[in-house]
């Protein structure tokens, strides 16, 4: 019996994005958007199960990696479903996905005008009762070994640069954004350099 390749099924998919697929969270999507897709790593699973499937990254070289790795699929057009783009700069029409992927994305944001710039820009595009699925650095678990340098910007003990978060702040945007979190708040340590935190959020519909 020949066995299926998981990383050519799945390609190098975040392992918790990948949790919320073994779960069923994300059945009965059928729009995704990737808002800093990069090369794409998160898609080829949607991809591959016929999911409409958009992405958008600041690389050029990026976007066009994504383009060829999706032109073998009939249910998207490569030229019209990945470009280059910001995410704060999202030109899709307000409530067009069911999900919306943020993987190591919001990090990089420059000060917390920013970090909120690109956090509505994707919950803007999210349809009610959609799902928004966010890996991002912050300083829960490394609080003493994180250094504030100002602008919501830290020093990590790796030596990397990042905004980082903590889970207060996550509860309170969870609930100014209208959200509701469909999985706690969960944390992964790495060695004490640094720790990357997966806030899993479903907006909710207009009658609650």
């Amino acid at each position: 019996m020949k066995r299926e390749n998981l990383k050519e099924t799945l390609g190098n998919i975040d392992i918790y994005l990948f949790d919320q697929l073994v779960k069923g969270t994300y059945d009965d999507c059928s729009s995704v958007l990737d808002a800093g897709c990069g090369t794409g790593r998160n898609l080829l699973y949607f991809l591959r199960n016929g999911f409409e499937v958009f992405g958008v990254d600041s690389s050029q070289e990026a976007i066009a990696f994504v383009k060829n790795l999706a032109s073998p699929f009939p249910q998207v057009i490569p030229d019209e479903n990945f470009m280059v783009s910001t995410v704060e700069q999202l030109s899709f029409k307000p409530e067009r996905f069911d999900l919306v992927i943020s993987s190591a994305v919001l990090h990089f944001a420059e000060n917390l005008s920013h970090f909120e710039a690109m956090l509505n820009s994707m919950w803007e595009v999210l349809r009610p009762g959609g799902y928004f699925f966010c890996r991002l650095a912050s300083e829960i678990g490394i609080e003493s070994l994180v250094r504030f340098i100002g602008n919501g910007r830290y020093i990590l003990p790796d030596g990397s640069e990042r905004f980082l978060v903590n889970q207060e702040m996550l509860l309170r945007l969870t609930k100014k954004l209208g959200g509701e979190l469909h999985e706690p708040i969960k944390t992964t340590n790495v060695q004490n350099m640094r720790s990357m935190t997966t806030w899993c959020v479903r907006k909710q519909t207009n009658d609650i």
